[in-house]
């Protein structure tokens, strides 16, 4: 049993933008990540919403109703969905739009039915991914797609929205906005032109290689502690000791 920090991507496709009007889920992806290692354990189910999508959200995500007509509706699959994310926190980009077509998709459910009139958020915690990208760049564009640009990372293969393949572009963005390998420049290598440094990192699967942890020798150590000696004399206290 993994264990660990559990982390869930979540993104959704609906037949359109406003559930007032009717509009409901056909497609909802997930992508697992346990300590910051993604774990291949995704979920993945297109709905049958019983409804044509409207042109607009068709446009986007090039869903049709035959394709869906086979499909599940959300009452068959909506026990092993709220199995699969119990417990995790869900990392959502516009995290109010996906949980607000979530917790109506809960609320038709007929009555005794698992989840009847629950919310997402009384199962998970909830990380909204634009708020946080709003926080670090403010006054900037924040989209998913404008985070792919920022941070470098391609989305070159996404000619139309899915729900997986948003999510593991999130899962990416995610990785970068919060602690890869930052590059740091120092003294003279600093420049105005440094002021939106880009992280880089590297995806980790949950069979990745563990890293080899080199140990400072004693010649090394020495050098150390005679360095922080001259951080004491010239500043008269040492934080490092």
């Amino acid at each position: 049993m993994l264990k660990g920090l559990r982390q869930i991507f979540l993104d959704t496709e609906t037949t359109g933008l406003e559930i007032r009007d009717g509009n409901r889920i056909i497609e909802i992806g997930c992508v697992e990540m346990v300590d910051r290692k993604l774990t291949g354990n995704n979920y993945h189910q297109y709905i049958n919403a019983g409804r044509e999508s409207e042109e607009g959200a068709l446009n986007v995500h090039g869903i049709t109703t035959e394709f869906l007509a086979d499909k599940p509706r959300f009452e068959e699959i909506s026990e092993d969905f709220l199995s699969y994310i119990k417990g995790a926190e869900l990392i959502i980009h516009n995290a109010p739009f996906d949980l607000g077509f979530l917790d109506n998709e809960l609320s038709l459910l007929i009555e005794g039915a698992v989840g009847r009139n629950n919310k997402i958020e009384d199962r998970c915690k909830i990380s909204d991914s634009l708020v946080i990208a709003r926080e670090m760049h403010p006054g900037q564009r924040n989209s998913l797609d404008a985070l792919c640009k920022r941070y470098d990372i391609s989305n070159e293969h996404r000619e139309l929205h899915g729900a997986l393949l948003d999510s593991e572009i999130l899962a990416d963005v995610y990785l970068a906005m919060t602690g890869g390998q930052t590059a740091l420049l120092l003294g003279d290598d600093v420049s105005s032109d440094d002021s939106n440094l880009v992280s880089t990192f590297t995806r980790l699967s949950s069979d990745a290689i563990s890293f080899k942890v080199l140990k400072a020798n004693g010649e090394e150590l020495d050098a150390h502690q005679e360095y922080l000696r001259e951080i004491e004399e010239i500043s008269g206290k040492n934080l490092w000791h």
